[in-house]
This record gives C-alpha cells, structure tokens and sequence, in this order.
C-alpha cells in the first residue's frame, strides 16, 4: 500500500555547500588557519614522516627567495622548486603535473606559510602564498594538485577534474558497539562538478532499495550486513553515482568535534523540541549549538511535521552551516580539520582523494550549489514501513549526475 508523501521540502540554493559529510564539514570547522599553535602540533606527524633533514620552520630564505614558514626541509624544498620553474613531474600528480606544466615565472620573492597534519597516518600540508594554496602529501612529499595565480594557473587542479561525489554516514552506534556495522542514521550525498557547483544530497534512510549484500532492504541497513563498503555500493547502485568512497562518524566523535570547534552557528528556521534528547528546546533563530544540540538538530524526526524527510533537510543545513565556517577559515585549516576527524572517524579515501576534494569546497560558486532529499511516497514491505524509491528521487539523482544541484 503506497500513501502520497508530504510536501516537498524546498530545494534551495545556498551561499556556500561545502561537500564534506556530516562529519567532515563540521571537521573542517576550525577557526584556526594552521599557521599558528595548531599547526605546529599537526605538523610533528608530518615533519617525522618527511625526507630530508631540518625544517624551515623559522622562515630562512632557500635559494630562489622563496621563504616557506612552518614546512619540513623536504616539502619547503620542494615548494622552492615549484616556484622556481623546475621540472616537478616526478614530485606531482599526473594532474597537478600537467596544471603546472605550462605556469609561468614566479615572482622574485614568495612568502608562504605551510599548515600540516595527517590523514589516517599519511602527512598532508597546504602551503598558502598571496591566492595561491599547493596541496602537497607525504612522506616523501608531492604535490597532488592548488591553484597558483601568481604563476598564471588560475584554474584549480583538484583531482582528474570533472564531478566528484562522497557519501557522508553518520553510525548509530551506541556505546559499546562497533561503528562500521550498525545503522546508518547519516546519509548525505555530498558533490562538486568541478567548475565552481556543488550539492548536498540527504538520502531518506527508509528508501527500500536492492542491497549490496543481497535482497531487498532500506538503504540504512546495508553497513548492518556489509560495513560502509556495502552502504557506499548499495548508493551508488541507488542513485547511479560513481560515489568514490565515505567519511564515516559516530555520536561521540560528532560531539567531540563540534565542541572542540567552539560549536557551530546557524541560523535556526524555526524552534525544534528534540524528543529523543530530553525534549532539549532549540529555539529559532541565530544559534551557535553545542555539539549535543547540533546532534539533536541532526537526528530529530518525530516532531518535524514532515518526519524523516525534513531530519535528512535537517543534516543537510547542519553541513552547509559547517561549510560556512570552514569557508571563513580558509584552505590553511584543512590539514589540522583532517587530523581532528581522523582521530575520531573512518574512511576509505586516501589521502590525495580527501585533501584534494576539501580544497574544492574553497573553489565553489555561491550561486552554483543547492541541496535535496531524495524520498518518496509511503509504503509497507516485510511488515515494516518503508519510503518507495520513485520517480521524485530518480529525478534529483539525474540532476545531480553532473554534480550540480543548483
């Protein structure tokens, strides 16, 4: 038995969508832009993990009057390089080899900062100069993609170019229990097309769908029977996206960052009584919430008038008010916001994958980007009630196949 859906959550557009998840948006909410204290405790991993001896951390001037603060000897030498005009292929992505191929002479003198950190045990940096950010991966450093102005390389290179996607999870696991094989109580498609548009996909958890695993199911349960390689399979069968991979966060790893961030402002469009959190009030209106209120913000759903539906539009304002603050504190904040997330998170993305799509968020049009819920009528299946996966969802699915969904 089918029963029609309510209204239509509005589709907006948005000053800014960072596609990050849940988790990793709110990760990169830091307020610090890496050149300070922050950096210096993100950037022992680094350093360690480098070639070369020394650092330039105290700002010396290398050959070429390229003056790198805060990197280890063998990422500022390789900056210089960079800057100089050498030949860098061998220390580049294949992407960022060809961007930088044709760039042109550096100024005399560059100044740049170098903000590092980790991803899941792998150095990362960003190096700022002027506009330009070089995203660079170690231990033995290369750079795998920026945007450099000040060589006449204005167009940022930023993985193979085209549209890019990442499934946010948020686990419902409670204490006690693994992370990777319970619910799935986040999912959030998050795309840039790479040309300056991006989205926010919220995917509603009761979407009865083919599984991965076998059989037919709601799209939360496929990490219950095959962990988040099976949730990211069973979306991308879904909603034909080439999803490349998740960034995974639990309640406590969620709240941890939010507070360890100062909590995160939004703009509340109207008062929400959290059920399941003691009936915590959060009132309209400009808030900055804790890590526990934005948690309730994220998972309320039995006093939303449109349920389910409007919880995933909930998660989707919880990313994009992230997406705000990250933006504020610029691309420097990226490698210490990867670090923070992968002391408490999980991912299948390598390094240059997740460094690569952070920076785009930084490169995105304000009026390029929207959000969605994918959803659809009510129905029953195995006792249960469930959301029939119709021609509403396929249709947000196809205008996000480019990346957009502005």
């Amino acid at each position: 038995m089918i029963f029609p859906p309510p209204p239509a959550a509005r589709r907006t557009s948005v000053a800014l969508v960072a596609a990050l998840a849940v988790a990793l948006a709110l990760a990169a909410c830091t307020a610090d832009t890496g050149s300070g204290a922050a950096a210096a405790t993100a950037g022992s991993s680094a350093s360690a993990g480098s070639t070369g001896s020394g650092s330039s951390g105290s700002g010396a001037t290398p050959p070429g009057g390229v003056t790198v603060t805060g990197a280890p000897a063998a990422l500022s030498a390789l900056v210089t390089r960079l800057y100089a005009g050498s030949d860098i292929a061998g220390s580049a992505s294949p992407s960022a080899a060809a961007a930088l191929k044709a760039r042109a002479a550096g100024p005399a003198q560059v100044k740049a900062t170098a903000s590092t950190g980790s991803w899941r045990g792998t150095p990362i940096a960003v190096v700022t100069a002027g506009r330009d950010v070089t995203l660079a991966v170690g231990p033995t450093w290369k750079v795998v993609g920026g945007w450099w102005p000040s060589l006449g390389v204005d167009t940022p290179s930023l993985g193979d170019g085209g549209p890019r996607w990442l499934l946010a999870i948020g686990s419902d696991a409670r204490k006690d229990q693994p992370l990777d094989r319970t619910r799935a109580d986040v999912l959030q498609v998050i795309g840039v097309d790479g040309a300056g548009g991006g989205g926010v996909m919220g995917m509603a958890r009761d979407l009865w769908v083919p599984l991965s695993t076998g059989g037919k199911g709601k799209i939360n349960s496929a990490m219950v029977f095959g962990g988040p390689e099976a949730q990211v399979a069973t979306v991308r069968a879904a909603t034909g996206l080439p999803i490349e991979g998740y960034v995974l966060l639990g309640f406590t790893g969620f709240k941890r960052i939010v507070d360890d961030q100062g909590g995160l402002p939004m703009v509340i469009p109207r008062t929400v009584v959290a059920s399941h959190a003691k009936d915590l009030v959060i009132k309209a209106g400009p808030q900055t919430l804790s890590g526990a209120e934005t948690l309730a913000y994220a998972r309320e759903r039995k006093t939303l008038p449109d349920g389910d539906f409007g919880r995933s539009r909930h998660q989707g304002e919880v990313i994009l008010a992230a997406a705000v603050k990250a933006k504020l504190a610029g691309p420097g904040a990226i490698p210490s916001a990867l670090t923070s997330f992968s002391e408490v998170g999980a991912s299948d993305l390598s390094a240059e994958q997740i460094l690569t799509f952070t920076a785009g968020l930084h490169a995105l049009n304000p009026l390029q980007v929207g959000r969605g819920v994918a959803k659809g009528p009510f129905g029953t299946a195995a006792g249960q009630s469930i959301v029939v996966l119709g021609s509403e969802a396929r249709r947000l699915f196809a205008s996000f196949r480019d990346g957009n969904l502005s």
